[in-house]
């Protein structure tokens, strides 16, 4: 794992499997950090560290090539963003997903994350062409939470 250097590209080939739209990607990608796992010299992941305030950070978009999927290099890098984020001084990171992607909800869930915000009608509002996963419309984003001092919530 590493931060992209400032004079390398963003890996927009990655990003574009965690956010379908360049017009999305540029909305975020300027005003945060980007991260890359590398394997054998070859980028193989991808996450984006956003600051939402100084208590909370965001990760805008987290994505594995399909042909290194399955083997951990997606919990390595959610983990590897708490870290970062703890470090550089957050309280708290978030990242949303789809209402309906129940893989993704459980692989955040697994990793300490929980549910604190329905936003209705997201990815009909936030997108310019209509986008479908499973051959459902996406429309609400799930927003989930963890805390980086290890505490839980009451």
């Amino acid at each position: 794992m590493r931060r992209l250097r400032t004079n390398e590209p963003a890996p927009f080939g990655l990003l574009l499997l965690a956010d379908e739209e360049m017009q999305a990607i540029n909305r975020y990608i300027h005003q945060s950090e980007i991260y890359v796992a590398e394997t054998d010299g070859k980028l193989v992941g991808v996450y984006v560290l956003f600051p939402v305030d100084e208590y909370m950070a965001e990760i805008k978009a987290i994505a594995v090539d399909p042909d290194y999927q399955n083997q951990g290099i997606g919990k390595f890098m959610l983990n590897h963003a708490g870290i970062e984020a703890q470090a550089k001084g957050f309280k708290e990171i978030i990242v949303g997903t789809p209402t309906i992607a129940e893989k993704q909800l459980n692989f955040y869930r697994r990793a300490g994350f929980v549910l604190f915000d329905v936003k209705k009608d997201f990815f009909i509002d936030y997108y310019t062409a209509p986008i479908f996963e499973d051959g459902v419309q996406l429309t609400d984003m799930a927003m989930l939470k963890k805390r980086l001092d290890g505490k839980t919530e009451i």
